[in-house]
């Protein structure tokens, strides 16, 4: 028995060498139907069209849709379907639309046909491993409109097994994979939704001192406060080593460490300067605070940053709680307060350097609502951060399976 034909990893009780298959031959691609745009109405059958075969293996988006056509079996989608865009941007991305409504498949869509001669799930499982994208890219042509046609993708080989039992426990792992990850996908989507909702009404907006939504407990109006007499500017020029480690700010995650090919002489020069942030010190780039650039340090330790942008540090750190900053400043409101105070004359080299920092107005609680709405946002982010481990976990274990159960 040959190892090529035995996948690295198997369900136990499976011992036969598997078979290479065309695929036109298990499950030929039928093409769509090309309807014109002019016969689209408003409801009726929702057609599938390249721009709803989406980039995370799902379809959705906008629909157009077209009345029920009398002679449509040529084209209509019914249960599950697994398509594959044949052009454009996402040429060869395999789709999986599972309804029990009636969709119609438009040109340029294909989708794979389910005679059953192979477990359907299972050969789900193949078209999103790299068997399937490694033939892709050998047809697809460098530098060309993407696009490939249905006599191509049926001349795609592959190796299977032809017990239809481990055909279904292949096709039902990763099934159950995709449905859990489906799952996080979604408590993650609606965790950070509700954040989104949480930051734009646990805050006041302009002109008021009392926030839409307030935490049990709490009552009274906020004090109107200026930035200056909440934080102190820090400026300690170091060169970065093993205990003041360079990093960067970013407006999407915040301060991260540069990575090797930021460090090299040719890029880190003599000549350049860097701060210190110490533990609990802020720390924002002047020129992007407007996006959103801003985060607090709490690693612990000690880190440098360019000498461009501002350091800063909470004076009385009993009276105003770091956590509730952190999230204050980079709400919307934030946002829109530091573009009406931003000096320079072209919007693209806007900049809110320390002094005009200072002169910005908040309405600021209680330290003891501070605290509160600060533990709040961060068992939010905790359980965000949660999700979103779950998630890149999971899918780390599919990728890995499927370049293990498949040859």
């Amino acid at each position: 028995m040959s190892k090529n034909n035995i996948p690295k990893v198997r369900f136990v009780g499976f011992e036969d060498e598997w078979e290479t298959i065309r695929l036109g031959d298990v499950s030929p691609l039928r093409g769509g139907f090309a309807f014109k745009s002019e016969k689209f109405t408003g409801t009726g059958i929702p057609i599938v069209r390249i721009s709803n075969v989406q980039s995370d293996g799902s379809v959705g988006g906008d629909f157009a849709y077209h009345d029920e056509l009398i002679n449509d079996r040529n084209f209509v989608l019914l249960g599950k379907s697994i398509l594959v865009a044949m052009s454009g941007a996402t040429t060869g991305k395999i789709s999986i639309l599972d309804s029990s409504n009636k969709y119609y498949q438009n040109q340029r869509v294909g989708y794979f046909v389910d005679n059953d001669r192979i477990d359907y799930t299972f050969l789900s499982s193949i078209l999103r491993s790299k068997y399937f994208s490694n033939q892709l890219k050998s047809v697809l042509i460098a530098g060309a409109q993407p696009n490939i046609s249905s006599k191509e993708i049926d001349n795609f080989k592959f190796r299977i097994t032809k017990n239809r039992c481990e055909q279904s426990q292949i096709g039902s792992l990763f099934s159950t994979i995709d449905s859990l990850l489906s799952s996080y996908k979604d408590n993650l989507e609606n965790y950070q939704s509700f954040k989104k909702s949480m930051l734009s009404k646990m805050f006041p907006k302009a002109g008021q001192t009392i926030p839409e939504i307030r935490l049990d407990g709490f009552e009274g109006e906020w004090e109107l406060i200026k930035m200056g007499k909440i934080f102190t500017q820090q400026v300690e020029y170091i060169e970065p080593d093993e205990n003041n480690e360079l990093w960067s700010l970013t407006v999407e995650k915040g301060l991260t460490p540069k990575t090797d090919r930021y460090k090299r002489d040719f890029l880190v020069k003599k000549t350049d300067k860097f701060k210190r942030v110490k533990p609990n010190d802020f720390a924002y780039n002047p020129m992007n605070l407007t996006l959103g650039s801003l985060d607090a340090n709490q690693l612990g330790k000690s880190i440098s940053v360019s000498g461009y942008y501002v350091v800063m540090s909470i004076e009385d750190q009993s009276k105003y709680d770091i956590d509730y900053f952190k999230i204050l400043l980079k709400t919307s409101f934030a946002i829109f307060q530091y573009k009406q105070y931003a000096t320079g004359s072209l919007i693209e080299k806007q900049r809110v350097q320390f002094p005009t920092f200072s002169e910005i107005p908040f309405a600021i609680p209680t330290v003891d609502e501070q605290r509160a709405i600060g533990s709040f946002f961060s068992n939010l982010d905790d359980l965000i951060s949660s999700y979103q481990t779950k998630i890149d976990s999971l899918e780390t274990l599919k990728k890995k399976l499927l370049q293990d159960m498949f040859i």
